[in-house]
C-alpha cells in the first residue's frame, strides 16, 4: 500500500471490516442502525488506513479503532448538535407587506435572560465586524439597512427597494443570499 497499490489499500479496508463492527458494537443501544453505524464506521477505517503511518509507534489496527471511534463519535455529535438547535431567527413565514416573520416575532416574554441578551450582543458585534469584510457594497447596504445596524433605523425590504429602484423581491433575493453568506462566515469561527 505504501507504494500506492489501490489494492493493497482495498484489501486492508476488508481485512479490519470486523475491528468496524467491533467498536460499533459499543453504541448498538443508541437510535441509529447498526448498519448506519457501520457506514459511519468504515468512513474512520478508510480514513485511518489513509493515515497511517509506521512511526505512531502503534498496530494500525489499534490506530484504526480509535480512528473509527472519533468517526461515530463525531456523528453522534452532529446529531445531537442538530436536533436541539433551534433558533429563534429561523423564518416561519411572512407577513401582509411580504417581510419575513421569525420565531421571535411571536414569542413573548415576560423578562429579558440576561445571558441570553450578552450573548446575542456578542453574536451581534460579531455580526457587524463581519458583514462588511464578507458583502458586496449592495448586499450590506440591504443587511444594514433592513436590521438597522450601524445606527440605522430598520426598513422593511418594499423600502429599501424603492429607494434603490428595484423589486422588493430582488432585494428579498440579495437579502437572502447576503444572510447565507453571513451565516457561513459567521459558522466557521
Amino acid at each position: 500500500m505504501k507504494k500506492g497499490d489501490l489494492e493493497a489499500k482495498n484489501e486492508l479496508i476488508l481485512r479490519n471490516m470486523r475491528l468496524v463492527a467491533h467498536v460499533a458494537k459499543k453504541y448498538q443501544n443508541s437510535e441509529e442502525d447498526m448498519e448506519d453505524l457501520i457506514s459511519i464506521g468504515t468512513i474512520g477505517l478508510i480514513k485511518a488506513i489513509s493515515t497511517y503511518k509506521e512511526e505512531y509507534q502503534s498496530r494500525l489496527a489499534t490506530y484504526a479503532a480509535r480512528c473509527i471511534d472519533n468517526e461515530l463519535l463525531m456523528h453522534f455529535r452532529s446529531r445531537k448538535k442538530v436536533s436541539r438547535e433551534v433558533s429563534l431567527y429561523e423564518p416561519i413565514g411572512t407577513d401582509k407587506e411580504g417581510n419575513q416573520i421569525n420565531l421571535l416575532d411571536i414569542v413573548e416574554s415576560e423578562e429579558p435572560d440576561v445571558v441570553e441578551m450578552l450573548e446575542t450582543e456578542r453574536r451581534t458585534e460579531r455580526v457587524v465586524k463581519l458583514a462588511p469584510k464578507v458583502l458586496s457594497e449592495r448586499e450590506l447596504f440591504i443587511i444594514t439597512n433592513r436590521y438597522g445596524l450601524f445606527e440605522n433605523e430598520p426598513m422593511t425590504q418594499r423600502e429599501i427597494a424603492e429607494g434603490l429602484g428595484i423589486s422588493r423581491s430582488y432585494v428579498s433575493r440579495i437579502e437572502k443570499k447576503a444572510l447565507s453568506k453571513l451565516r457561513e462566515k459567521f459558522e466557521e469561527g
